[in-house]
């Protein structure tokens, strides 16, 4: 039989591939947004609130993510935002929300270098009163690929291990949405 060096060049680049893909883990609901890097096992995880600064004659500007958004709040010409409380909506302000989970994956993913933007599996957590509409679920592959993400999994069901979100194995009690 004759030998095949092409069977042997994609397992490498398949592993090679592995070996340097990044997964991130984002949880996220009105009360806390945290964002998980299950192969460091680092993760963040604060309220979801953004300041904004609006002084005239100027843009506004981000002055404040998370639990130090709120210590500004009483800074003058700064108003605080929670991008995911909203009482229809899982996101009432995509812009602010983006800014927001950009953020967080940039504290969690630090000096990334030269590694891969990371799949990102989102994960909005609660109840949805007739279960999410196309638009919130486009919405949540946005804010993820904004955010830096190559890929997105959106899931609803049980909270997921840090190996069930680097192997990609969803449990049969909830689904992948899509």
């Amino acid at each position: 039989m004759p030998f095949n060096r092409e069977a042997l060049r994609e397992p490498t680049t398949s592993m090679l591939a592995k070996f340097f893909r990044q997964y991130l883990y984002v949880q996220l609901s009105p009360q806390r947004l945290t964002v998980r890097d299950p192969a460091k096992r680092e993760e963040i995880s604060e309220i979801p609130e953004i300041a904004i600064r609006s002084e005239p004659g100027r843009n506004a500007s981000v002055v404040a993510f998370g639990a130090a958004a709120r210590s500004t709040a009483a800074e003058p010409n700064t108003q605080v935002h929670n991008p995911f409380a909203h009482p229809r909506s899982l996101i009432s302000d995509f812009t602010l929300a983006q800014s927001l989970l950009k953020a967080f994956v940039g504290r969690v993913r630090g000096n990334a270098g030269l590694r891969p933007n990371p799949v990102v599996v989102m994960h909005p957590l609660g109840e949805h009163a007739g279960g999410l509409t196309q638009v919130e679920l486009r919405a949540m592959r946005e804010l993820a690929l904004g955010a830096g993400a190559s890929g997105v999994h959106l899931w609803q069901g049980p909270v997921l291990t840090d190996e069930q979100v680097m192997q990609g194995q969803f449990p049969g009690t909830g689904r992948v949405l899509k």
